[in-house]
């Protein structure tokens, strides 16, 4: 087990130190103002209506960084901060979110992929490190690797589900920040500066999906060797 909480003492620091860049890089940016006035909120109904989507609402959410898309009501889910605030982060924020919307209404597959995925990986995850645990010690306790070696077998494929969960995940963020980003260019939504700004935070955001997707893939690994490579 001393390998286990290594491996989640590397995978938190990563996420930690990235977390925190990300919150530092949308406090810097947070400070560089839109030169055209536009709030977040503007900005992602403009990109909306820019898109021919008028059936999706924008709305504020309480929070920070807990801006989403839900592609079940159709709302683009801003929080305060970036709903009413006029900078390059939050044009950058608001513009991705958007950027879920064109996704939705363009049929992209890796967001359909991810969609049909979201029931499963909301139960499966929930029990799969239980069941893994649980299975090696029960068949430790046994001493037979029958009953414990398929529980633990079982609870490692609903966590390589959640790891494909988070690998379809990738794209999806990239291309929703590549679309955003590609609107406020050719918009002149933004200056150079301004621009630059929602890159470098967009950029930290999607390093954040980054090193989770690496965290599931490192503890899948982990298990499956603990599973796989001390059966008899």
């Amino acid at each position: 087990m001393i390998g286990f909480y290594i491996l989640i003492g590397i995978i938190s620091l990563f996420s930690w130190l990235v977390s925190n860049t990300l919150k530092r890089k949308f406090k810097k940016y947070s400070q560089v103002h839109l030169r055209n006035g536009m709030s977040g909120a503007e900005i992602a109904q403009k990109m909306l209506a820019d898109h021919g989507i008028s059936d999706v609402q924008v709305i504020s959410t309480p929070g920070m960084l807990t801006d989403h898309y839900n592609p079940q009501n159709k709302t683009v889910n801003l929080s305060e901060a970036v709903y009413n605030q006029r900078n390059a982060a939050a044009a950058a924020v608001a513009a991705h979110e958007v950027g879920h919307a064109v996704q939705h209404a363009r049929a992209y597959q890796y967001l359909q992929m991810r969609s049909k995925l979201v029931p499963m990986v909301s139960i499966t995850s929930r029990f799969s490190q239980w069941m893994v645990i649980g299975g090696i010690a029960f068949g430790a306790a046994s001493g037979s690797t029958g009953i414990g070696f398929y529980i633990a077998l079982a609870g490692l494929a609903f966590m390589a589900l959640g790891t494909i969960f988070s690998f379809v995940t990738l794209p999806v963020e990239y291309d929703a920040s590549n679309r955003a980003l590609a609107w406020l260019e050719k918009k002149n939504m933004v200056t150079r500066e301004e621009l630059a700004g929602s890159k470098d935070a967009l950029k930290w955001a999607a390093r954040t999906y980054l090193v989770a997707a690496l965290g599931s893939l490192a503890m899948l690994l982990y298990w499956g060797l603990q599973i796989l490579g001390n059966r008899d």
